[in-house]
């Protein structure tokens, strides 16, 4: 698979990658046994980039992707920290980060955490010279080699890098969120902080498998989260409202490419724009994650699929969420 550097990062990472929330809770149960065939599959296929969080399944998803390293080392695990507390600016101190660094390090088993990203934290978090002075003190100490943010909003990803410690940017980028393409993606290519594109498939709905009548479980966030009751909205379908994706979903599925299907289309869309490092999507099953990682082998999407798909967001989506992250 087609491994990409980021200057900031300092170390190529697999072109697409594994998000593992779904590995610790919100999508259903997922019983460890199967999350450790998924994590091999992934790998077995190309992945060496694996993006986890303390927050999910509190702790589950990093657990087990600490066993799983134990027989893998060398895969890159990029984790992220903050939302197990009250999201206030001020709990967001050097002995907190300590603390929840210390966890995480206990949870994957190693000595130094590869990449860690404050989990789309309040906004003042980003304007906090002490924050960043906090995390620039956590690689001084070895706990980490880097670290990142995870964002909600196009201005908080621009506000990040400006920041000079700051190594990569976690944003939902996909066929139905394509504001970052604008200023976020060429700002982070200038200042060679890595692009990691996450929610790739909006929640599923790209993958064109669901209809107006589908039903997940009361443990799904695409069931409790929709109008965002938990957190942010956007994280949840993208943003956009449920029946209106899926329409925009049966007409993205029609522009995919040959022999592909339209999840794969959908990250081949992201993987060729310009500035992104890795994308992340989910998988709940090993033949999830193989099909995933195929995506990277597609060849690039056409100009007239490009402008196919931009006309459908500029038609469809666009007025529902460009506005507002």
């Amino acid at each position: 698979m087609e491994q990409r550097l980021s200057g900031r990062l300092g170390r190529e990472v697999s072109v697409i990658g594994l998000g593992t929330w779904q590995l610790g809770a919100d999508w259903g149960q997922v019983e460890e046994k199967d999350a450790l065939a998924v994590l091999e599959a992934a790998v077995e296929n190309g992945v060496t980039f694996l993006d986890t969080a303390d927050v999910y399944g509190d702790g589950r998803s990093e657990r087990i992707i600490g066993r799983f390293l134990r027989d893998h080392p060398g895969v890159f695990v990029a984790t992220k920290m903050g939302r197990r507390v009250p999201q206030d600016t001020a709990n967001y101190t050097l002995d907190a980060f300590r603390a929840w660094t210390d966890r995480s390090r206990a949870n994957l088993g190693v000595e130094r955490l590869d990449l860690v990203q404050l989990h789309c934290p309040p906004d003042p978090v980003f304007s906090s010279d002490a924050v960043f002075d906090g995390l620039d003190t956590l690689v001084e100490e070895g706990r980490i080699a880097a670290y990142g943010v995870s964002v909600e909003t196009c201005e908080q990803a621009l506000t990040s890098i400006a920041r000079p410690g700051t190594a990569s940017v976690q944003i939902i980028l996909n066929a139905f969120r394509q504001k970052p393409l604008t200023e976020v993606l060429p700002a982070a290519a200038d200042a060679g902080v890595a692009i990691i594109a996450r929610v790739p498939l909006a929640s599923g709905l790209l993958s064109g498998r669901y209809r107006h009548d589908t039903v997940f479980g009361s443990d799904d966030h695409r069931s409790f989260n929709r109008r965002g009751e938990a957190f942010d909205v956007g994280e949840t379908f993208s943003g956009v409202g449920y029946d209106t994706g899926v329409e925009a979903a049966a007409e993205f599925a029609a522009l995919s490419a040959p022999g592909a299907s339209a999840a794969q289309t959908a990250l081949r869309w992201i993987i060729q724009q310009p500035g992104v490092t890795t994308v992340i999507p989910g998988a709940r099953t090993p033949d999830q994650a193989r099909t995933n990682a195929a995506a990277a082998a597609l060849p690039p999407l056409p100009e007239q699929t490009l402008t196919e798909i931009r006309a459908l967001y500029d038609r469809k989506i666009r007025p529902h969420v460009h506005h507002r992250w």
